[in-house]
């Protein structure tokens, strides 16, 4: 199991500050807040810097792409579904994964690079989602159920538009280079990153716009089945 290194108090230091601000400002309840700094800190035990990076990455982005264009979203189903102040099961449902692959580099660290990588991917479908979501419901110009690509009310659950599926590519492709660079490995983590926000509205069309499934119940198979995506890609075509 990896040693703490001298630098986890001040990360811990740092996480603790930055998740009072957050609940202090209502971007976060208390039990939000508790779940936040815990997968943190976890996230950072198994991952150090580069896993903490991608976490912040998505939690900064998440948060700004929430609050962006208030008014626009003032009376969609996007703003019942990602209110601005993010409960524990909200961050539960977006970095659950994460903090589960965090425990199996701690068990497993012979495997910690697959998954890392399994990590950076659920992450990147989860910031894919939250911003082609928020940002596509102020940006976008045309609405279509995505399984019958008719036209549709924004912000409905399986509704996308072409402009927040772009922005959710180019967020997924943001996680992917934060993760590898310029590598094969950072292609893996942004075509996950967009299949599991492709399947975050496939699910949302079929099963949770009939109230089969929840929407943190749809953020959570969205990030698994980003995960799953990455391990695929790195197991048969590496």
């Amino acid at each position: 199991m990896p040693h703490v290194n001298l630098y986890f108090l001040p990360v811990l230091l740092l996480l603790i500050a930055v998740m009072v601000f957050c609940m202090r400002a209502r971007k976060l309840t208390i039990t939000a807040g508790i779940a936040a700094l815990f997968l943190g800190a976890l996230v950072y035990l198994a991952a150090r810097e580069r896993g903490l990076i991608l976490l912040f990455t998505f939690f900064i982005l998440s948060v700004l792409a929430t609050a962006h264009g208030k008014r626009r979203k003032a009376g969609t189903d996007s703003v019942a579904r990602h209110p601005e102040g993010r409960d524990v099961w909200q961050v539960l449902a977006n970095g659950g994964m994460s903090g589960l692959l965090a425990v199996a580099i701690l068990i497993d660290p012979l495997h910690q690079s697959l998954y890392l990588l399994m990590m950076a991917a659920s992450l990147a479908a989860a910031l894919s989602d939250t911003l082609s979501s928020e940002l596509g419901t102020v940006y976008g110009r045309g609405f279509y159920h995505i399984l019958n690509f008719r036209k549709d009310f924004k912000g409905l659950d399986g509704v996308v538009s072409i402009e927040g599926t772009l922005i959710g590519a180019i967020a997924a492709g943001l996680m992917g280079l934060i993760y590898g660079g310029w590598s094969r490995l950072s292609m893996y983590v942004a075509v996950a990153g967009i299949l599991g926000n492709l399947m975050d509205s496939v699910l949302g069309a079929a099963f949770e716009r009939r109230q089969y499934i929840g929407n943190n119940t749809v953020n959570f198979l969205n990030t698994l089945f980003a995960a799953l995506v990455a391990l695929c890609g790195m197991l048969f075509l590496s």
